[in-house]
Parts: structure tokens; C-alpha cells; sequence
């Protein structure tokens, strides 16, 4: 059998893993950092205590089990080193025949220092619990705070990007606002903190149709969201974000949001690295100047497609298919049959902006509100793994919305300093 080693479990690792089960011609390592596969787009909520961690989130073990050819590594990538076929990660050194690198992409701070320091990314599920921590933590000390400017600090909350992480973020923390913190934090929160959402582009939802854009800003206005356009986060310094219109805005928060470069690899040439860390890729992801590694997902970077001659969108479903397509393709190469080249099939996108609004981008179709918002749920309850996730998060759905006040409001794994 040959070693299939396939580094990172998130969409495009998983999909490959899944379809290469009890594979006869293969042997597969799957190595994550975590012990637990988790859904990058439902982050936000986790972040808002609206739903569990672990509403969220599977354990790879128990994911493979009967799985007779898959194992787990849990470990971080080092090195790659070709002319051994090895890799070493932080727990150990593992061998294979095909590499594949499916390891996603990191939050770019474009090496701003102080950003770096202080700002609170959304990348993982540990970001997403610190940020629910902290913004719990400053609304506590908001309450203690003996004057306006200090409550002020503290209560705002600045979000940078504009993309759907920053939407659906912002939209979020809104409705938590209007309806979570008036009843919680009277003190801290009536009339005296703002949401603001900055983003560098003319619109929100860059990506997506002009109809999405309008309605994103529409909505998020209505809820009270503070949105500047054309504007980016220059600096965060001494408790006050700098924009590049020469304004100022005070605050103990800011969730960074706009944009991602790919994780670093060492062991790969200079020459197969594109712009935003992205690895270079041929019709059938393998890696530039490689004849047994490949990369697929957000890591990677792909031209050969004749609509996507500037590589593809890093999207789940982009992911997915090229983790199917590769499972295929290695299944042909052992039995030397002719390969086949990736071609992305764009089934849209889609945004929650708020409480029973969200919009829907098809290929020939745009829809948004009420209904916008079911699809939204639907899809996204779809692919978590577990019967009983899915059960535990369309329960908790409802429950929260319908009340407007879930019961997640806990701030754990606190540090005595933050009190």
C-alpha cells in the first residue's frame, strides 16, 4: 500500500481522506495540529456565544473509526524534505509515497506590529472562544468603569474587513447588542458603545453580486453598525485604531477580518510559491517541479482553469471538489490510467447579515431576506459531521433565535489579569 500523507483536516484534507477509505492501493495519515476537524464559516457564532464549540466540531478518531486504512497524526508541520519523501512535524517524522498539503491559509496582518499584538483574528476555534472571552471581559469592566470615555473604550468594537467573515460578524454583534447587551450590560451599553465595520473596497461583500452588497449595507446600517468604506485600519495604537482617512476611534477590541495568506511550508522551493504564500499547482494540483506532492484548498494556487485563469476563490466548495478530484486522480495514477484536470463547478454564494436576513448568490440567481436566511441554515447544518451535531445546532438555533437570548455568555480559560 502506498503512504498517503495528507497535512491539514479541514475541508479539502477530509473530503480526500473520506474518499480514499478502505482504499486498497493506499495507507493514509491525516495530520492536524488539532485532534478535531471543526466548520471555518459558523466561527463567528462560536465568537458571539450564540453556539457551542462543539456544535462545531468532531474529533478526527472518532470520525475514522472503521476507517481500516486512515489514521490520525496529530501534530504540526516543520519541514518538508523531498529527497527522503518525509516530513517533520513538531510530534514526529512520518514517510510517504504522495504528500499532500491541504493546510489552509492564516490571518494576514500585513506586518503591522502592534495589529499583530493586539488585535483578535478568527481563524480557529481558540480565536473565536478569545474573542468571546474578551469582548464578555471588556463589557464586565465597562460596567465597573467610572466615566463615559472609559465605557466608551470599552463598549466599542471595531471589525476590519468588509468580506463575509466582517459581515456576519458585525451583524451578529449588532443583534447582540440590541438584544443581549441592553438587558445584560444597561450600563455599559445603552447609547454609549458602536459597532464599526471598516473596510478598504467601495462595497461589502467584494466578491459577491452588487444586489448582495446593497442589502448587506442596507441591513447592517439599520441595525446601527457604523460602516466606512474606502478606509483601511492603518495602526492600532495605545487603545485607539488609525484609520487611513486621518480619523481615530477609541476602543479595547478590534477583530481583524481582512484577509488571509497561505501557511508557510519549508522544504518547498522558492519557485512553486505564489503571491499571498499560495503554492503553485498544475491541472491536477500537483506541486510545481514535484512528481509525488500536491496541494489543494485555499493553499493553493491553480490557472490551468480556462474560468478561473487567476486562481480560485478560497472557498469551501473549492476545497471539497478538488479533495474528491485528487482521491480519483491517485487512484488513477496507481493504475496508470490518464488523469483528469480540476474544473471548478461554482454552485454561489451566501451571507447572513442578521437575524432572518441573508443573501443568496446563485450562478443566474439572487435572492435575500427571509428566506435567504433558511437556505443559509440549511446548508450550513448539511455539512457538519455527526448526527447529533447537527441535532444539538438546529436545536440551539432556534431556541436562541426565537428567544433573542442564548445561554453561552461564559468566559472561561480567563487570565487573572484580564479581570
Amino acid at each position: 500500500m502506498k503512504k498517503v500523507v495528507i497535512v491539514g483536516g479541514g475541508f479539502a484534507g477530509l473530503n480526500l481522506a473520506k474518499k480514499l477509505t478502505n482504499n486498497k492501493h493506499f495507507e493514509v495519515t491525516v495530520v492536524d495540529i488539532n485532534n478535531y476537524h471543526f466548520f471555518p464559516p459558523l466561527l463567528y457564532q462560536v465568537s458571539t456565544a450564540f453556539i457551542e464549540a462543539s456544535n462545531i466540531s468532531y474529533p478526527f478518531r472518532k470520525l475514522f473509526q472503521g476507517r481500516k486504512n486512515i489514521r490520525f497524526h496529530m501534530g504540526c508541520l516543520i519541514k518538508v524534505i523531498q529527497e527522503t519523501n518525509t516530513i517533520i512535524t513538531d510530534t514526529g517524522e512520518l514517510k510517504y509515497d504522495y504528500l499532500v498539503l491541504a493546510m489552509g491559509t492564516e490571518t494576514n496582518f500585513f506586518g503591522n506590529q502592534n495589529i499583530i499584538k493586539n488585535a483578535l483574528p478568527m481563524k480557529s476555534i481558540d480565536d473565536a472562544l478569545k474573542i468571546r472571552n474578551h469582548i464578555l471581559l471588556c463589557l464586565e469592566k465597562a460596567v465597573r468603569a467610572d466615566t463615559l470615555t472609559q465605557k466608551v473604550k470599552l463598549a466599542n468594537i471595531v471589525i476590519a474587513g468588509g468580506g463575509p467573515t466582517g459581515v456576519e460578524m458585525s451583524g451578529m454583534l449588532a443583534e447582540m447588542a440590541n438584544n443581549v447587551g441592553k438587558k445584560d450590560y444597561p450600563e455599559a451599553t445603552s447609547k454609549v458603545g458602536h459597532i464599526y465595520l471598516i473596510d478598504g473596497g467601495p462595497s461589502l461583500l467584494g466578491p459577491m453580486s452588487t444586489k448582495a452588497q446593497t442589502e448587506a449595507y442596507k441591513v447592517l446600517k439599520k441595525l446601527g453598525v457604523k460602516i466606512q468604506l474606502n478606509t483601511l485600519v492603518q495602526d492600532y495604537v495605545d487603545g485607539e485604531v488609525l484609520l487611513s482617512n486621518g480619523k481615530k476611534i477609541s476602543t479595547a477590541t478590534v477583530i481583524w477580518a481582512s484577509g488571509v495568506i497561505g501557511r508557510e511550508v519549508v522544504g518547498l522551493p522558492k519557485e512553486s510559491i505564489a503571491k499571498g504564500r499560495r503554492i503553485i499547482v498544475d491541472e491536477i494540483n500537483q506541486v510545481k517541479d514535484s512528481t509525488n506532492i500536491f496541494a489543494i484548498g485555499d493553499q493553493c494556487f491553480q490557472t490551468t482553469d480556462k474560468n478561473y485563469p487567476n486562481g480560485h476563490p478560497q472557498l469551501a466548495q473549492v476545497a471539497m471538489q478538488q479533495g474528491t478530484l485528487l482521491a480519483a486522480n491517485l487512484n488513477r495514477l496507481e493504475k496508470n490510467k490518464p488523469t483528469v484536470a480540476f474544473s471548478y463547478f461554482n454552485k454561489g454564494s451566501m451571507a447572513i447579515i442578521s437575524k432572518y436576513r441573508a443573501v443568496v448568490d446563485l450562478p443566474k440567481v439572487f435572492f435575500s431576506g427571509f428566506f435567504a436566511w433558511m437556505v443559509w441554515l440549511f446548508i450550513h447544518i448539511i455539512p457538519l459531521i455527526g448526527f447529533g451535531n447537527k441535532l444539538k445546532l438546529a436545536f440551539n438555533w432556534v431556541w436562541s433565535f426565537l428567544t433573542n437570548d442564548p445561554t453561552l455568555r461564559l468566559i472561561i480559560r480567563r487570565n487573572k489579569e484580564d479581570i
